[in-house]
């Protein structure tokens, strides 16, 4: 199965699960976004990273990097290698001097290891296909421009989606990748899915 390279394209706070964050993943090569919502302990350590700051004693991720660099293993590369009811499911490919091994782990703690690795994320088109949104002609709007849209977004929107027409949510999404609102339009796209399900 071919691998198809991601790359980080933001982390915004969540305006509708308290504590949780939205990473929006996207393709190298590509204009589908992925969206995942992720923990805000995890959120913080991929943002730390990614700010090139340094924590005043090493967080969970931290010591998982120096251990391996002790030890001489390697990150080779983070799949996303599948998507079951909502939840995706990583695995980081590590390489040490006798042998290749696939470690089982959570999207975000994948992701937080990546950047602290510099290593390659990867995905596969199944994943992109059911959960990837595709953004018509970004305008390369700023991370803080994003969040400012999120919080002045319609309160409306946010309304039970379940009570919509399929039309209706249609809208919605659309309205939500150009004001770049992946977390909801990854809630409406779900509940589109749902709805071809039954």
């Amino acid at each position: 199965m071919k691998k198809i390279k991601i790359e980080i394209v933001g982390l915004s706070y969540s305006q509708t699960q308290s504590g949780a964050y939205a990473l929006v993943l996207g393709e190298a090569k590509g204009k589908r976004r992925l969206p995942i919502i992720i923990g805000a302990f995890e959120a913080q350590a991929i943002a730390i990273e990614l700010e090139k700051m340094t924590p005043s004693r090493p967080l969970t991720h931290d010591l998982f990097k120096s251990f391996a660099d002790t030890f001489e293993i390697e990150l080779k590369e983070v799949i996303i290698y599948n998507l079951v009811e909502g939840i995706f499911f990583a695995k980081l490919i590590c390489q040490s001097a006798e042998k290749e091994v696939e470690i089982d782990a959570r999207t975000s703690d994948a992701i937080a290891l990546a950047v602290r690795f510099q290593c390659p994320v990867y995905t596969y088109e199944f994943i992109l296909s059911s959960a990837g949104i595709l953004l018509e002609g970004e305008a390369g709007t700023a991370p803080e421009e994003t969040k400012e849209k999120e919080k002045t977004s319609s309160v409306k929107d946010e309304n039970d989606l379940r009570k919509k027409t399929a039309e209706e949510l249609q809208a919605l999404l659309t309205k939500a990748l150009a004001e770049e609102a992946y977390e909801k339009a990854s809630r409406i796209r779900d509940e589109l899915s749902n709805r071809k399900k039954s």
